[in-house]
């Protein structure tokens, strides 16, 4: 292993893992290497029971870099455990928990130093007794069946990620990302995973180089009930849209509401909203030739007055001139 190479990850795989789960990690950490340079100091590798190629959940397949036993040969700094489904007949969802794939999670887990699971994979890391007297998340689809086999952990389903001294879960698929800027930013700093999220953002981009819409990075929640209310607020940006009306929709006070933008996103209610609506009206700007009038309307500003009011106020411009800057042409 070079000399730089300081943290070695290594990701189980198994027949009918879930694809991003195994590939998702891999970019979000190939991002800090290129953020910090030889800093990071990151290493991926797939390990398996033999060296022949997995086939994933989606079909395609993976070659292993190693085998379980020459990873346990050594001291590995992270272990990311992913996770896989079966349905049965009336397409109910299970986990897929093999023990011979649990024994080997057991012994790689006693050379590890921070141990993770993603998706159902904490089904994988309860049957290896490594969540017990935890409190741990898993997807939502199989929190139930988690708490049932295992009354030894604490189940949340409502966290995307839960850390619980040197042991990770994370909840959904996708949560995958999440949980790796996590990882990230307790090795690196806040600053550095700020700087990998962004640059996940910019693969979003189209090629002119415009931004896409999307809610800014910086106020990231680590809660299903406060990312139901964001897509909440986005289905609804162009309706009238109040403290009132979010806290009836949550089931909570307005006080609570605005207590939980507080801690979940840095912000108030009022700011997030106009925010998730600056950003719908650049894409407005950058992609269609939409009055100001209409961009007002359909991003919720009511009046081209306060849609140029919060421009100003977020971006230290006018909607005419970041339209004169950022307009994509149409294609010809």
């Amino acid at each position: 292993m070079p000399d730089r190479v300081r943290r070695l990850i290594v990701i189980v795989l198994f027949e009918g893992v879930d694809l991003l789960d195994v590939t998702g990690p891999p970019e979000v950490f190939s991002l800090a290497l290129r953020e910090t340079e030889e800093a990071a100091g990151y290493q991926v590798l797939l390990a398996a029971e033999s060296l022949d190629p997995v086939t994933t959940g989606a079909g395609v397949r993976v070659l292993p870099d190693l085998t379980f036993a020459q990873a346990a040969a050594g001291t590995i700094d992270t272990l990311v455990v992913p996770g896989a489904v079966e349905f049965d007949e009336e397409r109910r969802v299970h986990p897929v928990v093999d023990p011979g794939l649990v024994e080997w999670v057991r012994v790689l887990a006693a050379r590890t130093h921070r141990i993770t699971s993603v998706c159902v994979g904490a089904h994988l890391l309860a049957a290896a007794g490594l969540l017990d007297g935890k409190r741990a998340t898993t997807h939502w689809s199989t929190a139930q069946r988690l708490a049932a086999d295992h009354p030894a952990v604490e189940v949340d389903a409502d966290p995307i990620f839960i850390r619980e001294g040197n042991v990770w879960t994370g909840a959904g698929i996708s949560a995958c990302l999440d949980l790796s800027l996590a990882l990230i930013a307790d090795d690196l700093g806040e600053a550095v995973a700020l700087r990998v999220a962004r640059q996940l953002v910019m693969y979003l981009k189209r090629p002119s180089g415009q931004s896409q819409f999307s809610v800014p990075l910086e106020q990231v929640s680590t809660t299903r009930r406060v990312e139901d209310l964001r897509h909440h607020i986005l289905r609804r940006i162009g309706e009238p849209l109040t403290v009132v009306e979010l806290a009836a929709y949550a089931h909570v006070s307005d006080r609570h509401l605005t207590r939980l933008f507080k801690t979940e996103l840095g912000t108030t209610p009022h700011a997030y909203i106009e925010s998730v609506r600056v950003e719908k009206a650049r894409h407005e700007l950058e992609s269609s030739d939409a009055t100001l009038e209409r961009v007002a309307a359909l991003c919720g500003f009511g009046t081209v007055a306060t849609l140029v009011r919060a421009f100003r106020r977020r971006l230290n411009t006018t909607p005419t001139e970041y339209r004169r800057r950022f307009r994509v042409p149409p294609a010809t």
